[in-house]
C-alpha cells in the first residue's frame, strides 16, 4: 500500500486519497496550535497504523460501535468501517468520548461494497467468531494487512461475511460462556494484534502523506471557528 508523493513548493499530492495537501495552509494552522499539541499529534501519529482495519456489521446497540471506535483510537487503529445495511444510526459521541475526531469512519450500506472495497485496498477479510476452528488469537499471522470483522451482539456475523472471509479468528475461552460482547472482543483483539505489530519488523506505520493528511485534519478539528479561519486564509492566499 505504498504510494509515490509528488511535491511542489506548496503542495503534496497523496495518491492514496487523491488529494492535494496544502503545506502552507498546514503550517498556518499548526502555528495556531501550542507546541505541546503539535508534539502530541506527532507522537500519536507515530503509533497509528492502517496495516489492520476494523469493520463492524449492523451493530444494533450503537454504544457498542462507539466503544469499538474508542478501542481503535486508544490502540492506534486509524480506520473503522461501519456497515449499516439494516440499522442506520449515528455514532454515540458520549461513548466515543471524542474518538470520532481522531479515527476515520468509512460507512457502507452493504456488506458486498464494504468487503470488495477492503479487498481492493489489499486487505484479507478475517471474520471473528467463536464457532470456527481456523485460528486462535495468539496464533494469528500479523504479517498480512487484515480487515477484522465483528458482528452483531445477538447473531454474530452474517452468513454472507462468513462465506466471503479469507480466514477466521477467535479468542481462547475456558469458561461456560462461549462469546463476549462485541466491544470487549474488539478491545482484546485490537490490543493483542497492535502490540504484537509494534514489536515486529513489519512496516506497519502510516506513510508520509498519510501523516500529513492527519496532521491537517487534526489541526482543523482542534481549532474553533475553523470555517471562518479557512475562508480568511484562502481569501488572503488564493490558490
Amino acid at each position: 500500500m505504498d504510494s509515490i508523493i509528488k511535491k511542489d513548493k506548496k503542495c503534496i499530492f497523496a495518491p492514496n486519497s487523491n488529494k492535494m495537501i496544502d503545506l502552507d495552509y498546514l503550517a498556518f494552522l499548526e502555528n495556531i496550535l501550542t507546541d505541546n499539541r503539535k508534539e502530541r499529534f506527532l507522537n500519536v501519529l507515530g503509533n497509528r497504523t492502517k496495516h489492520f482495519t476494523i469493520a463492524v456489521e449492523d451493530v444494533f446497540q450503537m454504544h457498542n460501535t462507539s466503544a469499538v471506535m474508542r478501542s481503535c483510537e486508544v490502540f492506534g487503529i486509524q480506520e473503522l468501517n461501519v456497515i449499516e445495511q439494516r440499522y442506520g444510526k449515528k455514532i454515540d459521541k458520549e461513548i466515543a468520548m471524542g474518538a470520532q475526531k481522531w479515527v476515520d469512519i468509512n460507512q457502507f450500506d452493504s456488506i458486498t461494497t464494504c468487503v470488495s472495497t477492503l479487498k481492493e485496498q489489499g486487505y484479507q477479510i478475517i471474520a471473528t467468531t467463536p464457532h470456527e476452528n481456523d485460528c486462535l488469537l495468539e496464533d494469528f499471522d500479523i504479517s498480512k494487512p487484515s480487515a477484522l470483522f465483528f458482528g452483531t451482539e445477538r447473531d454474530g456475523l452474517s452468513e454472507e461475511i462468513l462465506q466471503k472471509a479469507d480466514g477466521f479468528l477467535k479468542i481462547p475461552m475456558v469458561g461456560f460462556t462461549e462469546s463476549l460482547n462485541i466491544s470487549v472482543s474488539a478491545a482484546i483483539i485490537i490490543q493483542n494484534l497492535t502490540n504484537r505489530l509494534r514489536n515486529s519488523d513489519i512496516k506497519w506505520q502510516l506513510s508520509e502523506e498519510e501523516i500529513l493528511e492527519k496532521r491537517l485534519a487534526w489541526a482543523k478539528n482542534s481549532i474553533k471557528d475553523i470555517k471562518r479561519i479557512e475562508a480568511r486564509y484562502y481569501e488572503e492566499n488564493p490558490r
